[in-house]
């Protein structure tokens, strides 16, 4: 008996069919301008019983389907939208479904690391392909083998290339730069960076004092006495880390403070620690979208790299059936 396994091969699909959830409108519409196509129509309708119910305008049967929805606070509810839009289109016949994450929540639940705790971002990884994806493309998760959850093949990708364009060009302004990573759980992802900008690395070190997240910076191992810094890490939170991250370096006579991490969950009053902190430019990306009145508290410190062109050079890729790796030299 001969088994036909069913072929994704991209001359199988027409073009890109584009959805966007409710969470990042904006960069949907920014990836669907660089891919020069519309965003698909559809309602996402949330009833008194806070029930959601999704209904497509077209039919997508046969095609090749990209889903963009961040699951970034309120994260279940965008949790939630994004696996019943993946199982409507599954539904409907698409021919491949592909689930486009800027931000994927609960990556920090990676291990079991005590006793009686979940691994939640295993059971997302579940979730998600049972919801209807074939694929999935998402962008720096905190723990790496969490690619190893899926059964799906997917597309993991750093904004880190986008950043260190931007912070090359700052560099020659800077007084002898020099990378710091915000805790030594980052230390391998500061140094790659630090290397990508030719610049010394230096490390924070603290110890977490509770399951709750809680930490505090010890000490600082390396120079940073007269020179500018640039702390980077992958997510700002409550800012509690990074927020003594700021002040241990000052303590240690720093110049200038650079922060540069990819997603700005801002939890609480984390707009407000920054924005308190002699930080010269806070740099981030739109994998979330941050609401104006934060925005406002930053004033003009902020700058906001999109991450649209990469996503959508991945999609266009991804739909061609060409290689991803080459847009890195990899």
């Amino acid at each position: 008996m001969v088994t036909i396994h069913r072929s994704h091969d991209c001359g199988m699909y027409g073009s890109i069919k584009l959805y966007a959830g409710t969470a990042s409108p904006v960069l949907a519409e920014k990836i669907a301008k660089y891919l020069n196509v519309s965003l698909s129509g559809r309602d996402v309708i949330l009833f008194p019983n806070d029930n959601l119910w999704v209904r497509l305008h077209d039919s997508v049967r046969g095609q090749d389907v990209y889903v963009i929805q961040t699951t970034s606070r309120p994260v279940h509810r965008n949790l939630m939208e994004l696996l019943i839009m993946l199982q409507t289109l599954r539904l409907d016949s698409a021919g491949r479904v592909t689930a486009v994450i800027p931000y994927l929540a609960y990556t920090r639940s990676d291990k079991k690391d005590k006793p009686r705790v979940p691994i939640t971002a295993r059971l997302l990884a579940d979730m998600i392909e049972i919801a209807g994806a074939d694929r999935y493309m998402t962008l720096d998760m905190h723990a790496g083998q969490i690619q190893g959850f899926f059964s799906i093949p997917g597309d993991v990708l750093s904004a880190y290339h986008i950043l260190i364009e931007y912070i090359k060009d700052l560099i020659p302004k800077m007084k002898d730069p020099i990378v710091v990573a915000a805790d030594l759980g980052f230390a391998k992802k500061a140094r790659n960076f630090a290397a990508s900008v030719n610049r010394p690395v230096a490390f924070v070190e603290k110890r977490r004092k509770s399951v709750y997240g809680t930490a505090e910076a010890i000490t600082l191992i390396g120079d940073v006495s007269g020179k500018d810094v640039i702390i980077v890490d992958d997510e700002v939170d409550t800012a509690g880390s990074m927020s003594q991250a700021v002040n241990i370096v000052k303590e240690y006579k720093a110049e200038d403070v650079y922060v540069v991490f990819v997603h700005p969950v801002f939890s609480g009053q984390a707009v407000d620690r920054l924005a308190s902190l002699p930080i010269k430019q806070i740099i981030t990306t739109d994998t979330i979208p941050i609401d104006p009145q934060k925005k406002a508290l930053l004033e003009d410190r902020m700058k906001i790299l999109s991450v649209s062109s990469l996503l959508g050079e991945v999609i266009r890729r991804a739909h061609e059936g060409r290689s991803v790796g080459q847009m890195f030299n990899e």
